[in-house]
C-alpha cells in the first residue's frame, strides 16, 4: 500500500467543463499525490462509492454549474452514510463567496476560487490532508 496521498477528483452534476478538473489533477499528480479523476457528470452518490473503492484521503470537487449548495451536502451525506465522515472534501469553481461559510457548516473543508494557483491548493492539501 502506498504511503502516498490519495485524492479523488470529481466532476459533480451536469457540468461539462472539466479543462479545470484535468489541469488540477495533473498539478497534484506532477506534486506526487496519487490522483484518481472520476470524469464528468458524476452523482454524489457515485462519488461517495468511488471515494470507497479507491480509499482515498480527501476528494476535490469542481463545480461550475451553479449546484453547490446542493450537490456538496449531499456528497458529504453520502460519505457520511458509508462511514467515510474522516474523508476530507474540497472544492473549487465559481463558488459565490456568501454561499462559502454554509458550504463550510455542512464540511466541506477549503473553497479554491478563480485564480488559485495550484502551488496554494498543494500547499493546503499537504497542511490539511493526512495518509
Amino acid at each position: 500500500m502506498s504511503d502516498k496521498i490519495r485524492i479523488l477528483i470529481a466532476k459533480a452534476g451536469l457540468d461539462g467543463h472539466d479543462r479545470g478538473a484535468k489541469i488540477i489533477t495533473r498539478a497534484l499528480r506532477d506534486a506526487g499525490f496519487e490522483v484518481i479523476y472520476t470524469g464528468l457528470h458524476q452523482t454524489p452518490e457515485m462519488i461517495a462509492e468511488a471515494a470507497l473503492q479507491e480509499d482515498v484521503d480527501a476528494i476535490g470537487v469542481s463545480l461550475l454549474s451553479g449546484a453547490h449548495n446542493f450537490l456538496f451536502p449531499e456528497i458529504i451525506s453520502n460519505l457520511n452514510s458509508k462511514g467515510l465522515d474522516d474523508v476530507i472534501v474540497f472544492g473549487g469553481g465559481i463558488i459565490p463567496e456568501e454561499d462559502i461559510e454554509g458550504l463550510k457548516d455542512c464540511g466541506v473543508k477549503a473553497i479554491f476560487g478563480p485564480g488559485t494557483t495550484t502551488t496554494e491548493m498543494i500547499d493546503w492539501i499537504n497542511e490539511n490532508v493526512e495518509k
